[in-house]
């Protein structure tokens, strides 16, 4: 299910032509993300389950999505309600991620 597609392709001239050829670095940066969205868990882990990996989902997409969406709004001609949607779309994904990270992360338990 596409929700933004419409209005994606109504915004066709502000995106890039040449924009797949620089898919490389969202895949770069993801990469590094991800990798810092974890060590920063693992370096405040307290061992609350899933409830901490909600927490933290929130307080990452928080810290993320307030500055990265309305700034987006306000150096690009797009409409206010895309960035409500990319808030809203980003901070379900850090929630699911800080999640995933919660069930996943087991430390190692050493005598």
């Amino acid at each position: 299910m596409n929700f933004l597609g419409p209005l994606y392709d109504s915004l066709k001239n502000l995106w890039r032509p040449d924009m797949m050829e620089k898919m490389w670095i969202i895949f770069l940066t993801s990469v590094i993300f991800s990798f810092m969205f974890v060590y920063i868990f693992i370096k405040g882990y307290e061992g609350k389950g899933v409830v901490e990996g909600v927490r933290y989902g929130f307080r990452i997409g928080i810290l993320m999505n307030v500055m990265g969406m309305f700034n987006q709004y306000a150096v690009y001609p797009i409409p206010f309600t895309l960035a409500i949607q990319w808030f809203i779309f980003a901070m379900i994904e850090f929630i699911i991620c800080g999640i995933i990270v919660s069930l996943i992360y087991k430390p190692n338990k050493s005598p």
